[in-house]
C-alpha cells in the first residue's frame, strides 16, 4: 500500500498522502489556536491524559506477552543494526521526556534521607516498562510499524485480531497525548521563545510579537514538516541525531556547570560544606564526561548518515 492509493474505497479520488494531510490541517486549526492563550488548571487534563496511557501501554503488553505465549511471535531482531544508530538517539529523546517529571517527583518527598531510592526507584520504574514494551514488540513483530501502536490495528491474520475497541483505542491513542499535550507543549515554547529575546533584546516584547507573531513562530514549522512528510523514522532520527543529543546531554550538563558556579558565588558556604543528600554525580568529572559523548555521538552519526546516506 503507498500514498497514492485511496484512503478509503468510496472515495477513489483521495489518496492516502491528501486525507493524511486534510487531517494534518484539521488538527492545526483546532488546536492550534490554543498556542495564541495560556492553558490554566492543566490537572484534569493531565489526568485524563495519564489514565489514557496506562491504559494503552498495559493493552499493549498484555496483548503481545499472550500472543507471544501462544507462539504467534514473527520477529527475530538482531543483536547490533549500526545503520539504526542515529535513531537511538531519536527515541531516547522521547524517553527522556520522563525526566521532566523530575520536580514532581522530587519536591513532595518530605524526608529527604530517602530521595537516593526513591529517585532510584521511580526512574528504575520507568526503564523497567520501556524494556517491556520494546522487547514484547521486537520479539512479536517481524518487522514493527514505526508508530507502535499501529501493529496492534493492522493484522493480516485474523485469529490475532484484538477486540474492535482495543484495535480502535490503540490506534487513536497518538491522536488523544498529542491533542492533550501539543496546546501545553506550545504555550511553553512560546514563553521559553519570548523569554530568551527578552533576556536579548533586554525589554519585554511588545503585544503584537507576543500574541501573534510568537505563536505563528511556535506554531507553522511543526505543522509545515507534517505537511511535506508523514516519514516518522525519518524525522526521529534527524531530531534525535543533533537536536536529541543537545537536549539530553549538552543543554543540561552545562546548566548544572552554570548554576554550580552562580551558586558558588551567591552563597560561597554552599562549595566547602559537605551536604548530605547530594548527588552521587556531584564531580565535575560527570560534566565533562557527559560533553565529550556528546561530541562522540554526533561525530559517530554524521558519518552514519554520510556512509549509509540517511
Amino acid at each position: 500500500m503507498t500514498d497514492k492509493d485511496p484512503c478509503w474505497p468510496s472515495s477513489p479520488n483521495l489518496s492516502r498522502a491528501n486525507a493524511y494531510r486534510i487531517f494534518v490541517v484539521v488538527f492545526a486549526f483546532t488546536l492550534g489556536p490554543f498556542t495564541f492563550f495560556n492553558v490554566q488548571k492543566t490537572k484534569y487534563l493531565q489526568v485524563v491524559t495519564s489514565l489514557t496511557r496506562w491504559l494503552a501501554i498495559l493493552m499493549m503488553i498484555i496483548l503481545a506477552v499472550i500472543w507471544i505465549a501462544q507462539g504467534r511471535n514473527e520477529g527475530h531482531p538482531k543483536v547490533a543494526q549500526l545503520n539504526a544508530f542515529p535513531n537511538i538517539f531519536g527515541t531516547a529523546v522521547y524517553a527522556f521526556m520522563c525526566h521532566h517529571s523530575l520536580p514532581g517527583v522530587v519536591t513532595p518527598i518530605k524526608r529527604k534521607n530517602r530521595i537516593h531510592g526513591l529517585v532510584f526507584g521511580d526512574f528504575g520504574s520507568v526503564l523497567i516498562l520501556y524494556l517491556v514494551l520494546a522487547l514484547t514488540g521486537v520479539f512479536l513483530f517481524k518487522e514493527p510499524k514505526d508508530l507502535y501502536t499501529l501493529n496492534f490495528f493492522d493484522i493480516s491474520d485474523p485469529t490475532q485480531v484484538p477486540p474492535i475497541f482495543v484495535r480502535y483505542f490503540l490506534a487513536l491513542f497518538p491522536v488523544f497525548t498529542l491533542s492533550s499535550t501539543f496546546p501545553i507543549v506550545g504555550i511553553t515554547l512560546r514563553n521559553n521563545i519570548r523569554t530568551l529575546f527578552e533576556m536579548i533584546l533586554h525589554r519585554e516584547m511588545p503585544w503584537k510579537v507576543e500574541k501573534i507573531v510568537l505563536p505563528l513562530i511556535t506554531l507553522l514549522p511543526p505543522i509545515t514538516i507534517a505537511l511535506l512528510t508523514d516519514q516518522v523514522q525519518f524525522l526521529v532520527g534527524v531530531t534525535g541525531s543533533y537536536a536529541g543529543v543537545a537536549i539530553m546531554y549538552i543543554i543540561p550538563a552545562m546548566m548544572v556547570f552554570c548554576s554550580r558556579k552562580h551558586v558558588a558565588k551567591v552563597i560561597p558556604l554552599a562549595v566547602t560544606v559537605r551536604l548530605p543528600y547530594r548527588s552521587p554525580f556531584h564531580h565535575v568529572f560527570w560534566i565533562y564526561l557527559t560533553n565529550i559523548w556528546a561530541v562522540a555521538a554526533v561525530t559517530i552519526i554524521t558519518v552514519n548518515h554520510i556512509i549509509y546516506r540517511k
